[in-house]
């Protein structure tokens, strides 16, 4: 009997089998490998982007589980280029009972660690084990001139299809016999581009002549946005062109109902890789989108960029471990065209570039590269700090140790006195904004690299990515970074909005404090504008216009909310309000009257849904927000006392002022 599919991922994995073709002699090699037949056990495919290395790999999975294999697969593109990122992808896949087969696709990602994976990992698996490594480089010289592994390593170069593969590719995509043999001359043999021909000329246009293959890739994909299916499925293709990977909640974030739809018809494409994770755009045709949608559509995809970002970041905000890493890759993603970010992709090309939390073990490491660069009293309040506060210290590793790091200090801790680099910094916000209750101060106190210190490409990785995670998950007043190198660092703090507010020389040293106060400068509006300096290149103080007023104390804002309730109902005179410049009236376009009303109703609202709430809730709405024409007539309304009536007034504003003051002071999240 025929074996029925139950998901709609078997569904799909039966459609692009049905239109494979092609790779007689790589798939002759893995059924040989799989059946014993061969001493092969490695498999390196390598070849051009397009040329089909992933359709090759979707082939082998399938013909792998159909001889009642476990497959493993990993997508280099998804995981960091270290030992530890693979190994947690696979998650102990291989380590079952049943022979395994491990597929590894965008192998060239993985080129930091290749070494690694030739000496230990495919070692350590089970001998009828096979392994298909598939990248754009052919394998490097040990897996060919080794003995041993040129008895296990069979490699494969992808070439273009010759006439009868690329007349079959289009027969089962269903296109015209009378086009066929025009297309085949067109597509040259390179599989991406005879499926994208394939698609134009299913709608029933078919080009005369094109140039060379990049140019004919890019031609097809602007002609296909004239024939996206709905607006929900263009929706799903700028995701694509944006998102570093496409997952499936993302997408329903982005197209609602509609989701599983355009996800089916997105991993159709022929531009689309499906990974574990999601979905991916092939990079030419991400650049190709992002130009194309940059150009028809600017306001729509800049929307689009606004939600995938604020996607991201609250993704980072309420993960944690690898999640919120994945999410921080996301974001790094997203400003890849600004200083901000510029240098992920070159750092993953070297190894590790994922920032993780320290392990206790890595502290005295990291004091001593303190030490080394700085001197000895540095190093000791290096590590006097990370007694203190253990928690927050972020690092790049490398095969040898701690590449790059970057601590992050926060206040109030009582610790403070004995650093008089800190004791300046707090002595500045005391004077120009203090902090209030429930708000901390953030200082990046040092950051490093083991070989050019603070100009390392690991230190410059280490400290912004830190700091978006520190930055977005914690009640900020302020930010400071802390650097010995300004001359180095002025143009990066200039880029992301950050003014030099403090100078300490410390053991011969100039220790310059770049520092911003969120309440003036909201963390989201912060991301915003990087988002904007990323296409413009403008660097330097934020606009005026983005600032809100010198923040409130807690009694100074005690008083207005007191003075504001009254005039819920009256814009003339709430808009003079010092509410109008806190976190209660901010918008997405600017600070209102109509949104500081709606912040203080829905407080109310809360509270009433709070334990012995109902009844000030009560009193408040009958007050202020539908009011009677005098407290007297409210109480009568209610049913109290005027006595008991003004007592469970103060009790109201009092709770009232907690809620929204704890609105205010958590603005940066």
């Amino acid at each position: 009997m025929d074996h029925v599919a139950t998901s709609l991922g078997e569904l799909l994995e039966g459609a692009r089998r049905e239109r494979f073709v092609g790779r007689r002699a790589e798939v002759a090699s893995f059924d040989d490998a799989l059946a014993g037949r061969t001493p092969r056990r490695v498999l390196f495919v390598h070849g051009q982007g397009g040329i089909g290395k992933t359709t090759l790999l979707a082939e082998f999975r399938a013909r792998a589980r159909a001889a009642g294999r476990e497959v493993a697969q990993v997508d280099g593109r998804e995981i960091d280029p270290s030992p530890e990122a693979l190994l947690s992808a696979l998650g102990g896949a291989l380590g079952g009972a049943r022979p395994g087969v491990l597929l590894v696709d965008g192998y060239e990602e993985l080129g930091p660690i290749d070494g690694w994976v030739r000496d230990d990992l495919v070692p350590g698996l089970a001998a009828d084990t096979v392994v298909a490594l598939a990248g754009r480089s052919p394998p490097a010289a040990p897996w060919r001139v080794d003995a041993g592994w040129r008895h296990l390593v069979a490699v494969h170069r992808l070439d273009p299809f010759d006439e009868r593969d690329s007349l079959d590719l289009l027969a089962r995509a269903g296109t015209a016999p009378g086009v066929r043999a025009h297309l085949v001359r067109l597509g040259h043999g390179h599989p991406l581009t005879i499926a994208l021909l394939a698609d134009l000329a299913a709608t029933g246009a078919v080009p005369e002549s094109l140039a060379d293959a990049p140019d004919l890739i890019s031609v097809l994909l602007e002609s296909l946005l004239h024939d996206v299916p709905g607006d929900a499925h263009l929706t799903g293709l700028a995701t694509c062109a944006i998102a570093w990977v496409t997952t499936e909640e993302l997408l329903a974030h982005m197209v609602g109902v509609a989701a599983p739809e355009v996800w089916r018809w997105l991993a159709a494409r022929p531009f689309v890789t499906r990974g574990p994770r999601g979905l991916f755009a092939h990079d030419l045709a991400r650049d190709v989108l992002d130009a194309e949608f940059e150009r028809r559509l600017p306001e729509r995809y800049r929307g689009h960029r606004r939600t995938i970002h604020a996607y991201t970041v609250a993704g980072l905000r309420t993960t944690s471990g690898p999640d919120r890493q994945r999410h921080g890759q996301q974001l790094l993603f997203l400003h890849r065209n600004s200083p901000f970010a510029s240098g992920f992709a070159a750092l993953r090309a070297l190894g590790s570039a994922a920032v993780v939390p320290a392990r206790t073990d890595e502290h005295e490491e990291v004091g001593g590269i303190v030490e080394r660069f700085e001197g000895p009293a540095a190093g000791a309040l290096a590590r006097s700090w990370l007694r203190d506060q253990p928690d927050h210290l972020h690092v790049v590793r490398s095969p040898t140790g701690v590449a790059g790091f970057a601590h992050h200090l926060f206040f109030p801790s009582g610790g403070e006195a004995h650093d008089p680099v800190v004791r300046a910094i707090l002595d500045h916000v005391d004077r120009h904004g203090p902090a209030r209750p429930g708000e901390l101060v953030n200082i990046i106190r040092f950051m490093g690299g083991t070989g050019d210190y603070q100009r390392d490409p690991y230190a410059v990785l280490a400290a912004p990515v830190s700091s978006v995670i520190e930055w977005m998950t914690k009640p900020l007043a302020w930010s400071f970074g802390v650097t010995v190198d300004p001359e180095f660092w002025a143009p990066r703090f200039d880029y992301v909005a950050f003014a030099p507010l403090v100078s300490v020389d410390l053991d011969g040293r100039r220790h310059v404090a770049f520092g911003l106060d969120w309440r003036r400068l909201p963390v989201d509006t912060w991301l915003d504008l990087m988002r904007e300096r990323g296409h413009t290149g403008e660097t330097g103080p934020p606009p005026t216009a983005l600032l809100r007023p010198p923040p409130l104390s807690h009694a100074e804002f005690t008083a207005a909310v007191k003075s504001a309730l009254p005039y819920l109902h009256r814009p003339a005179q709430l808009c003079t309000s010092p509410l109008l410049g806190s976190a209660l009236a901010s918008t997405p376009t600017g600070p209102s009257t109509d949104g500081l009303r709606a912040t203080i109703e829905a407080a109310v609202t809360r509270l009433a849904d709070e334990p012995k709430g109902a009844q000030l809730a009560s009193v408040l709405h009958r007050t202020y927000l539908r009011p009677a024409p005098s407290q007297e007539a409210a109480a009568q309304v209610l049913g109290l006392p005027l006595s008991t009536y003004r007592r469970h007034l103060a009790r109201a504003l009092d709770r009232l002022t907690e809620l929204l003051w704890t609105i205010e002071t958590s603005s940066a999240l």
